[in-house]
């Protein structure tokens, strides 16, 4: 019995030593920080789906006003929120041969293949498909996709008809189905039905991609606190990954595995694969004499799923995102919506009354709208890297942290920081007129800065105002009973963020 107590004892020491293991690292560099407790670190309310990690990020922004950095422990692992715009500089662009990994998935290496996406991925097959995927969003490609985002705009007038007579209709969930019914278009060429019917197939693969369960919740949780041991357990559920791939091959199917000439993003996908392998100089690695060797990387079916698995996900979720919380916030600044419209109603008369990207393009106060929109609420709300250098000084604060050691830049945090912007809380689109625009670098990062910001962020910003436009063209928003001006943000938020309850407004026929 007693050699059981003292095995008992050994057992729980040992683990809560393991658990601990790395909490004073933060403290011998002379970071501020709160207190982390054993497996969890600061990270237990997110864990348990009470805090998403962009609320966590925020929480501690404010906590230390006076700290150019403060530290945080996602379960054990040493991680570093930046407070500073000079080092978020020196992170994501200045210094960024030492930052270049995005560093989200627990795992050492991305081992789920459809998160060996653009946005999942680091190093050299990132950097293969980011030289190979820019050309795909240039402003030719834009124009070419734009006349799928004016049918789709046309459509969700439609619907915008079809739920005027409602006393409230959640504009987060209507920008939702006009972006996923366009994504379906511009994705894959094919009809969605999103606009149709709210509970269209595609739509609920939209949903459940940005919906944390219990069990998401439980998994993540575990992958963190024991790496070693879950190295091969998946975060995303298996349906997600067999939905895309189904609905991939599909159309790979249906194409012949050829471009069709319908210029979607699968048709490009089969262009840049008939272009051959990827060749490129590695980010990794070195030759003997310090020049980087050159690699080269098949662009095969697994990777072009996960590639149209990330253009979904976040081709539809960011941009509706953003489209709804700006018609939120016009809905409680009339005035502004006012000048939104009138500048609309002009610029439309000059095109016949058609949403056109030069139209789109021409509304410049309904783009200082956008921006502001994005500024109080960007859809994702930091910018996470991770350190690949075996010791890295960042010389603001003379603080070496070492290789593997996460960095966040809490973006949300920082646009809504008086330092930068006065009256945060105010929802002012002439902060982004021409001559206020300046200088904002570095304080305002929607889409993130440098070699890995965005790289489809003016296709996601084009498809935001176009929908905007077009709800404001025929209607005008207003709050409805139930609207919240502030609305909570959603705790079970994952990489994208969302609120609770959705942004009912209500719509109402503008009378011209």
């Amino acid at each position: 019995m007693l050699t059981i107590i003292v095995l008992t004892i050994v057992v729980f020491i040992a683990l809560y030593l393991y658990g601990t293991r790395t909490f004073n690292y933060w403290k011998i560099r002379g970071v501020k920080h709160d207190r982390p407790y054993a497996f969890v670190g600061n990270n237990f309310r997110q864990f348990v789906q009470k805090s998403s990690l962009a609320m966590t990020a925020t929480e501690l922004y404010k906590k230390y006003p006076n700290e150019k950095v403060v530290g945080y422990y996602r379960s054990s692992t040493p991680e570093l929120i930046i407070r500073d715009p000079d080092i978020a500089k020196r992170i994501v662009s200045t210094d960024f041969e030492h930052f270049y990994a995005r560093g989200l998935h627990p795992d050492k290496t991305v081992t789920e293949p459809i998160l060996k996406n653009l946005f999942f991925l680091d190093g050299d097959l990132w950097r293969l498909l980011r030289q190979r995927f820019t050309p795909v969003f240039s402003t030719g490609k834009l124009k070419a996709m734009f006349p799928l985002i004016t049918e789709r705009a046309e459509k969700l007038q439609q619907l915008a008809e079809e739920v005027a007579h409602l006393d409230f209709y959640d504009m987060r969930e209507l920008m939702a189905r006009y972006t996923t019914d366009f994504i379906g278009a511009c994705g894959f060429g094919i009809n969605m039905d999103s606009l149709s019917s709210e509970n269209s197939e595609f739509r609920k693969l939209g949903k459940r991609i940005f919906q944390r369960t219990p069990r998401d919740a439980l998994r993540g949780a575990m992958k963190f606190m024991f790496p070693e041991l879950c190295n091969n357990v998946h975060l995303l559920a298996p349906e997600i990954e067999e939905s895309i791939r189904h609905l991939v091959l599909s159309v790979l199917k249906e194409k012949n595995y050829k471009p069709s000439g319908r210029n979607d993003f699968i048709d490009l996908l089969l262009e840049l694969r008939e272009q051959g392998d990827m060749v490129g100089e590695s980010i990794e690695k070195r030759n003997e004499d310090g020049t980087p060797i050159v690699i080269n990387q098949a662009l095969d079916i697994d990777l072009m799923v996960a590639q149209v698995f990330v253009f979904f996900g976040a081709g539809f979720e960011t941009s509706s995102s953003a489209s709804s919380y700006l018609l939120h916030q016009l809905a409680f600044n009339p005035n502004c919506q006012v000048k939104v419209q009138e500048e609309m109603d002009k610029v439309m008369l000059e095109y016949d009354d058609k949403l056109t990207y030069d139209a789109v393009k021409e509304m410049t106060y309904l783009e200082m709208a956008f921006n502001e929109g994005l500024r109080m609420y960007p859809p994702v709300a930091f910018i996470y890297r991770e350190c690949k250098s075996s010791k890295y000084t960042i010389p603001e604060i003379d603080l070496t942290i070492d290789e593997g050691v996460k960095i966040m830049i809490p973006t949300q945090a920082i646009h809504n920081d008086e330092k930068y912007f006065d009256d945060p809380g105010k929802f002012d689109p002439e902060r982004f007129n021409p001559e206020n625009k300046q200088n904002r670098k570095y304080i305002y990062m929607p889409f993130g800065e440098g070699p890995r910001a965005c790289v489809g962020a003016r296709l996601g910003q084009m498809q935001a105002m176009a929908g905007v436009a077009a709800i404001l063209h025929k209607f005008s928003v207003e709050p409805a009973a139930c609207s919240v001006r502030n609305p909570a943000p959603e705790p079970t938020a994952i990489v994208a963020e969302s609120f609770v309850g959705g942004l009912p407004v209500k719509l109402k026929k503008r009378i011209k």
